[in-house]
């Protein structure tokens, strides 16, 4: 005769047993990763984000199937080049003042997350732009398709944008004269690598790593065929915080991104611009949407963690500006979108959080060990519950002479220090999010900005940045000259 107690036992380890298989069918965990990353794509140039005028439906339908982070940012760089430590960080989850050289070369001692997936036996994969040394290229992947070394395409063959590529190779050497100029659209010649890819018995038997990493929508603007029309510049907005000049000198703005068009901004010139602009991230798109569309094919989908993001933001006429090189949240914020197997599904989280979590964020989700280089944090508990938050606030940096933070109530402050000029800017982003209202001036907020420049200091400290705000000889010198990106 069975004892109640006995009974009482076999009853929970039958009800825990059935939880714990309950658990696994609804959160299951992808074995593949795919990240799909956009250059100088701001934030709100999505129709996911908001934007009426843009037209994106497959980065849309994926963030209807997965989990959009509306406060993704870029934490910044050192110099006009902000592409380069962005995708340093993305893919070593470090923070940008400890990249050496702003991430131009990627010691050994930063163990990136496709170099410790790559010794557990994955494939790891590469196509698009890498903007980093050769060496740490060789490191992370054990293939690839063409690989664009640099920082943006120029216009050939009538025009166009066709990159000068070298094909993946295993010794990492890359002779120069096995370089060639594709005749294919440098989004398009990326996209069909990743589908030759993803359509390969190796990407359906071993488990995978796969970074596209297009180049579009950066400038020269030359969105092919149809794109190059899709938007009538008569029927562009023009942003409400446009400003035919920025109102001081914030330190860079003789950089190259801010010669693309002539000051001051003329409105008509800079709707042809954002016109341009949203024909690229259209065809990307287009791109995106056949990546997609092969992993489904595929019977890969299932068993893929997808990651959408932008290296940076733009200003595209914002504030007087064209580039990435400021402090604004055109300039710093970024699209990010997580979709896959135990990812909440048409979900949006305002929490705050920069690029570089995206590693952490992968490490845990596939339940490995995160190399102790790694700083950022894990996005997981976010991805478990979009109503959890990781960071109470965002510090960002440009230059030697300027830096921002952003409080979770949503005051923002920047600061500048320009050949000894000192400038404090305030904003209240959720009565202002365009930052186009400066309360710096009026006495109300003297307690506010003591309290943000305290706030800053703690968050430069975590981050990292050595620089000390508080002496009067910090920021930018007169002989100091910009660089261009």
């Amino acid at each position: 005769m069975i004892s109640s107690m006995r009974i009482l036992f076999l009853i929970l380890a039958v009800l825990i047993t059935s939880s714990s298989v309950i658990a696994q069918k609804t959160n299951p965990r992808a074995k593949n990763i795919l990240i799909i990353y956009s250059d100088d794509h701001s934030y709100n140039a999505m129709g996911a984000a908001g934007n009426r005028e843009i037209s994106t439906p497959n980065l849309d339908k994926l963030a209807k199937s997965g989990l959009m982070f509306t406060q993704a940012h870029v934490m910044g760089g050192h110099q006009g080049a902000v592409c380069i430590p962005s995708r340093v960080m993305l893919l070593t989850g470090r923070y940008v003042n400890r990249l050496p050289g702003d991430g131009n070369n990627i010691p050994d001692s930063l163990v990136s997350l496709p170099e410790v997936l790559r010794k557990l036996g994955y494939n790891t994969y590469h196509t698009g732009k890498w903007h980093s040394d050769k060496a740490s290229h060789s490191r992370m992947f054990s293939t690839g398709g063409d690989i664009f070394f640099g920082g943006m395409h120029f216009p050939k063959f009538g025009g166009q944008e066709h990159p000068t590529v070298s094909l993946f190779d295993s010794t990492g050497v890359y002779n120069e004269n096995r370089m060639r100029v594709s005749d294919t659209y440098s989004t398009t010649l990326y996209a069909d690598n990743a589908i030759k890819f993803l359509s390969s018995s190796t990407a359906k038997t071993n488990p995978f790593f796969c970074y596209v990493a297009f180049t579009s929508p950066h400038d020269p603007r030359t969105p092919p065929g149809k794109f190059s029309t899709m938007y009538d510049p008569a029927k562009i907005s023009l942003p409400a915080n446009f400003l035919t000049k920025h109102p001081f000198d914030n330190g860079d703005l003789n950089v190259r991104d801010e010669q693309l068009l002539p000051l001051p901004r003329d409105p008509q010139d800079t709707k042809k611009d954002i016109a341009l602009y949203y024909g690229m991230i259209s065809e990307m798109d287009a791109q995106v949407g056949r990546i997609l569309e092969t992993l489904e094919n595929s019977g890969l989908k299932e068993n893929t963690l997808i990651v959408f993001a932008g290296d940076n933001g733009l200003a595209v006429g914002q504030h007087g500006l064209l580039g990435k090189q400021n402090l604004y949240e055109h300039s710093i914020r970024v699209p990010m979108i997580i979709s896959g197997p135990g990812v909440p599904v048409n979900k949006k989280t305002e929490g705050f959080n920069y690029l570089s979590d995206i590693t952490p964020t992968i490490f845990d989700y596939l339940q490995i060990q995160k190399p102790a280089s790694v700083e950022a944090r894990s996005l997981l508990p976010v991805i478990q519950n979009p109503a959890k938050k990781v960071r109470s606030s965002i510090y960002n940096v440009y230059g030697h002479w300027s830096r921002s933070i952003k409080s979770e109530d949503g005051f923002k402050m920047i600061v500048y220090n320009v050949d000894g000029t000192l400038t404090t800017q305030l904003f209240n982003l959720k009565k202002d999010p365009l930052e186009i209202n400066d309360l710096s001036k009026d006495p109300e907020y003297n307690d506010r900005i003591l309290k943000m420049r305290a706030l800053l200091k703690q968050q430069m400290t975590a981050a990292f940045d050595d620089l000390n705000i508080d002496l009067p000889d910090w920021g930018r010198s007169k002989n100091q000259k910009p660089r261009g990106s």
